[in-house]
């Protein structure tokens, strides 16, 4: 090989090695370009991009926040249903309901008082739980599971426990269900009630005519009118019309329950805290009845010999703060509203025009299904 052939070969191999040398580093440079890219954000980066752990609701929010800021509690009620909601003549309000209004008012403020009753039909009362214009709802409500799962609903312990009655004229000569055959039942809109008339009339093979209202009052009065054989809605409402009707030796009820109908309060979902209080207020009317505990003897109750008592009436423990209440919250409940028992008495029992008896409605010791979990 010539001199001048030497040099060109040892020219153009530098030049080939130069050239190698920059693939190269272009190839290791990648890598890093790459790890800049997906390298760990910072604390800031990490916060906004990464859902976080909801944290934990600091005093002054929620429902009982807010309705301590109010001072009154706003109620859900039916204003039609003599013995459970109903508006009096001197304009007040009075019922079994109506007085599970009262103890949530007693539990949370100390003052039975402080409740607003907004008068609510079928149709609205769901509507209104979930638009936040009600803080509760203590209205003859059915729960099921559609209305637990579908309307943004938590329904409460059962405070009644009902089924769906019929009734007709006593001259009418109806007696079962199969002389509804081709017959006119009035009915409320927006009920169980239709829905389980409909479904029962279906599996009997029963043919009629629904004749359907807005409100009860207007149900009632098409009956009476004679607009329709028939009248169907929970037995307590059935017995809390009649007591309204001009003649209501006329009329009877049914030997025949369509469903079960367990009715009770009903808070919005997203509120544990509010949930809870209104659940523990139900069981506190309860438990008071079961432990002999009346507005009568609760002040001397307070020192009972029963720890599960004191408990109970706020002397030992600390159960309201565990509620976010003062301690005597069940005491109030009690004393301002009474138990169970007298919340029953003096709105459906015996010196009452329905003298519903108990039944179903008793306590778990007398064989009844209302029962509260332990107060500790």
């Amino acid at each position: 090989m010539s001199r001048k052939l030497l040099v060109l070969f040892l020219v153009l191999l530098l030049a080939v090695m130069a050239l190698a040398a920059c693939g190269g580093a272009k190839e290791t440079a990648a890598p890093t370009e790459a790890a800049a890219v997906t390298s760990a954000p910072t604390a800031t980066e990490a916060t906004a991009a990464q859902p976080t752990e909801k944290p934990a609701m600091q005093e002054g929010e929620g429902m009982l926040a807010t309705v301590k800021a109010r001072g009154k509690i706003i109620c859900g009620v039916n204003q039609a249903v003599p013995g459970f909601g109903f508006l009096q003549s001197d304009g007040s309000f009075a019922g079994f309901d109506i007085d599970f209004c009262k103890a949530l008012a007693a539990a949370v403020f100390g003052d039975a008082t402080k409740v607003e009753y907004r008068p609510l039909n079928a149709k609205q009362r769901f509507t209104a739980l979930q638009a936040g214009e009600i803080d509760v709802l203590i209205r003859n409500t059915t729960w099921t599971l559609t209305r637990d799962t579908e309307l943004g609903a938590n329904f409460a312990p059962t405070t009644f426990y009902d089924g769906q009655g019929i009734t007709v004229r006593k001259d009418s000569g109806i007696k079962t269900l199969q002389d509804l055959q081709g017959a006119s039942i009035c009915v409320s809109s927006g009920t169980t009630t239709e829905l389980n008339l409909a479904d029962q009339m279906a599996a009997n093979g029963i043919e009629y005519t629904p004749v359907v209202f807005e409100t009860a009052d207007e149900t009632t009065g098409a009956y009476l009118d004679g607009r329709c054989d028939a009248y169907t809605t929970d037995k307590s409402g059935l017995v809390a019309r009649m007591s309204m009707f001009p003649h209501p030796e006329e009329h009877m009820i049914m030997d025949v329950t369509l469903s079960k109908e367990p009715l009770g309060p009903v808070v919005r979902q997203g509120d544990d805290q509010w949930f809870d209080i209104v659940k523990w207020m139900v069981f506190a009317t309860f438990q008071a009845e079961e432990s002999g505990v009346t507005s009568q003897n609760v002040d001397d109750m307070k020192n009972a010999d029963d720890p599960n008592v004191r408990k109970l009436l706020g002397t030992e423990g600390d159960m309201g703060a565990k509620l976010g209440l003062d301690n005597d919250w069940a005491y109030n409940i009690i004393k301002q509203v009474g138990n169970y028992a007298e919340i029953y008495n003096r709105n459906l029992g015996p010196d009452t025009v329905f003298n519903l008896a108990r039944g179903m409605n008793s306590s778990y010791v007398d064989g009844g299904l209302l029962y509260s979990p332990p107060f500790r």
